[in-house]
């Protein structure tokens, strides 16, 4: 017997490029999601992230976890750019990560890039 709507933690289990983004959301692997998200090693995540909130190590931590599957981070930080705080730049770095902001359509577009490429590339992309 169904049990009605069950929400689950939004994951793709696999490396996509990102096919469109807007409209609050984003396209990749023939899906969609509305909100930001994080492209990981791991999978593709649904991100409680959006400009209102500071760019903060524990807005960062799924990152962190998989740092040693990953050598560039893209921040795309929405329309505007927006500095990484020192305190997060240091803790990535530390992991070995090196960490780039840009408006998240050109961190999208670098992702697609890095990811054809095979490179050790992840995205923490704030929808726009």
């Amino acid at each position: 017997m169904a049990k009605g709507i069950e929400i689950r933690e939004a994951h793709f289990p696999g490396r996509a490029p990102v096919d469109t983004y807007g409209n609050g959301g984003f396209r990749f692997a023939d899906m969609s999601h509305r909100g930001s998200i994080l492209c990981l090693p791991s999978g593709i995540y649904g991100w409680e992230m959006d400009t209102s909130k500071p760019l903060s190590v524990d807005n960062f931590q799924r990152v962190l976890d998989e740092a040693g599957d990953i050598e560039v981070l893209l921040v795309g930080t929405g329309t505007e750019l927006r500095r990484l705080p020192s305190e997060l730049k240091h803790a990535l770095k530390v992991r070995g990560i090196s960490s780039d902001p840009m408006s998240t359509g050109a961190a999208v577009r670098t992702f697609n890039i890095m990811l054809a490429e095979s490179r050790a590339v992840a995205a923490a992309l704030i929808a726009v």
